[in-house]
């Protein structure tokens, strides 16, 4: 029984490896406004990036009705590089608007990490 054991624990450990990674996060929202209704966003973002298949690979802006603003498609797994900061510039945001949430996604998970809402300037 112990050599049992001893087998399955560690393939156990292996198959749920990334099943226990992190949802991507949001950790930072710097929001500058360019014009009336247009801002430029640089947002920093942390996910456990583990390879092509799971990895954060966008983040989204969103009204305050959850309706999407804009999404920064994120091409490839910043593994070595965590946490990491993209840009979007030249967001326009509808007329009225004061707040936006920003939210990430990752290829495994999809989104539920944490979000940073923040007040337009």
């Amino acid at each position: 029984m112990k050599i049992v054991a001893l087998v399955f624990i560690p393939c156990l450990s292996l198959a749920t490896s990334t099943l226990w990674a992190n949802q991507a996060d949001v950790i930072d929202v710097q929001v500058s406004k360019v014009d009336a209704n247009h801002y430029d966003f640089e947002v920093t973002v942390k996910h456990d990036d583990t390879g092509w298949e799971h990895y954060a690979d966008k983040w989204e802006i969103l009204g305050p009705d959850d309706k999407i603003i804009a999404t920064r498609e994120l091409a490839h797994p910043h593994v070595g590089e965590q946490p990491f900061m993209r840009s979007l510039e030249n967001v326009t945001i509808p007329s009225g608007v004061t707040t936006v949430t920003v939210r990430a996604h990752d290829k495994q998970h999809g989104y539920g990490g944490k979000t940073v809402t923040v007040k337009l300037p």
